[in-house]
């Protein structure tokens, strides 16, 4: 490497896991350069066949790489290659330089480091390159904690790739909720314009206060006056109430399932809206995610005849494996990963007659119109005029909940659940995950809305056990 090149710039060392966490990390890094040791691009080619969602993402790196050492000579690689001579390069004010590992690096570990994995080898390049160019800040980037730890414990410089994190701190992001004060009317009241409108009241309101409002946002004041409403439109300017539905009570139950708090009947409020696409549920266990969404789906589907069937999915452990080679149909194969959903369906269907044989013959009728879909085989198809819920959705990369939100055809409602609690893949965090940035980047859209459910109602035991462990 030429060091006039590379002076008063940092020097990134990039893991194999960024890259395929995110084939455009390559143009992440501002004015700084990036290095791609040898050992990584063996690691990609190894992971570049088969047709999971990683795999795509290393075939998609191994073309940028090929775009940008195109034409170049060996001097060229030396001396780093341009990232801003991308033509569709993601990041117009890249700066950079890529630097391929072209000789060996001479360092060698602590012998309390033994073995001859990989990620020992991309220390011993960070190692070297830290010596050779001790006036360069030399950093290595990693989702792997343990990657990072054991370069801590060499006193190398180490960080997390935080592009893909749609907020710093997972107790900022949005709520879809928002308490308003108990004089609220005493304050804005006489400035409200009230109407009713298809057996519906609606509020407008002009004020500073409406600027902190979002579309669809879930607006209540903790008084007996029980006023609960929906932030039907927002300007910055004003503001258009209207007032929820009020689930709680029999006489308004979804396929037998009442509202049991606040949380749950904002859910029912926009699960059943027709004007409201794409629907976001934040929970943990037991506060209804499910249950909630399935009842509105079937309502919608059975009895409005608003979608012609239920189509419900999830993320399968380990994210992006084959779902195997069972005998079986597509249904068949997912049907262990569906436990949840077919406990929720199965209770469902338990409210729709009074005795054995009509449970029996409701629940036939209800597995007629839900249909489970893996996750492995959504792209390339289009749903038309389906109610989906995307179960477990916590477990999916931004990348892979786009591919999915952008299935919807016209006519198409999409609900996500999921607990950020509960992530079970390797280098996602509440942070980073596909469901935290889809309910950051849906909250300023009109016909998306998110609630996170806070009280659990699965039953007093898991109440006491959420409290006490």
């Amino acid at each position: 490497m030429n060091t006039e090149i590379i002076a008063n710039k940092k020097l990134f060392v990039l893991d194999t896991n960024i890259l395929m966490h995110d084939p455009a990390a390559l143009f992440h890094f501002q004015e700084h350069n990036i290095f791609i040791p040898m050992i990584v691009l063996e690691e990609l080619d190894h992971a570049k066949k088969g047709l999971s969602e990683l795999s795509r993402n290393v075939r998609q790196v191994s073309r940028f790489l090929d775009e940008l050492i195109q034409g170049a000579n060996q001097q060229n690689i030396k001396d780093g290659l341009p990232l801003s001579r991308m033509s569709h390069n993601l990041n117009n004010d890249t700066e950079g330089r890529l630097f391929l590992q072209t000789s060996q690096l001479s360092s060698r570990l602590p012998k309390t480091m033994p073995g001859h994995i990989a990620d020992n080898s991309i220390l011993n390049v960070v190692l070297g390159l830290t010596k050779e160019y001790p006036d360069i800040k030399v950093i290595l980037v990693s989702k792997d904690i343990n990657m990072r730890i054991k370069a801590a414990t060499l006193e190398l410089n180490t960080e997390d790739y935080h592009n893909d994190q749609a907020i710093d701190d997972i107790d900022l992001l949005y709520s879809g909720a928002t308490a308003l004060e108990a004089d609220f009317w005493e304050l804005h009241g006489n400035k409200m314009e009230s109407w009713q409108e298809k057996e519906r009241t609606f509020y407008r309101l002009e004020d500073e206060i409406v600027k902190e409002w979002y579309p669809n946002q879930y607006l209540y004041i903790e008084t007996d006056s029980n006023f609960e409403a929906i932030v039907r439109s927002c300007d910055g300017k004003s503001a258009v109430l209207e007032l929820a539905r009020n689930y709680r009570n029999q006489h308004h139950n979804i396929w037998g399932i009442c509202a049991k708090n606040r949380e749950q009947n904002f859910a029912l409020n926009v699960l059943l809206d027709p004007d409201i696409d794409f629907v976001t549920l934040l929970g943990t266990a037991g506060t209804g995610k499910t249950l909630l969404a399935l009842a509105a789906g079937l309502t919608l589907t059975m009895e409005q005849k608003a979608y012609d069937e239920v189509i419900m999915t999830r993320e399968t452990i380990p994210v992006g494996e084959d779902i195997g080679f069972l005998p079986g149909t597509e249904e068949e194969k997912m049907a262990p990963w569906m436990g949840a959903l077919m406990d929720n369906l199965e209770l469902l269907g338990s409210r729709s007659g009074h005795n054995d044989w009509e449970r029996r013959a409701s629940n036939n009728v209800l597995m007629n119109r839900v249909k489970i879909r893996s996750l492995n085989f959504m792209r390339g198809r289009t749903f038309l005029n389906r109610y989906l819920i995307i179960d477990e959705a916590q477990n999916l990369t931004a990348k892979q909940m786009k591919t999915l939100i952008t299935r919807a055809g016209p006519g198409t409602k999409i609900v996500c659940i999921g607990n950020l609690a509960q992530i079970d893949t390797p280098y996602l965090t509440a942070t980073t995950s596909g469901l935290t940035n889809i309910v950051d980047k849906f909250k300023h859209w009109e016909h998306g809305a998110h609630i996170t459910l806070r009280h659990g109602e699965r039953s007093r035991l898991v109440d006491y056990a959420a409290d006490i462990l």
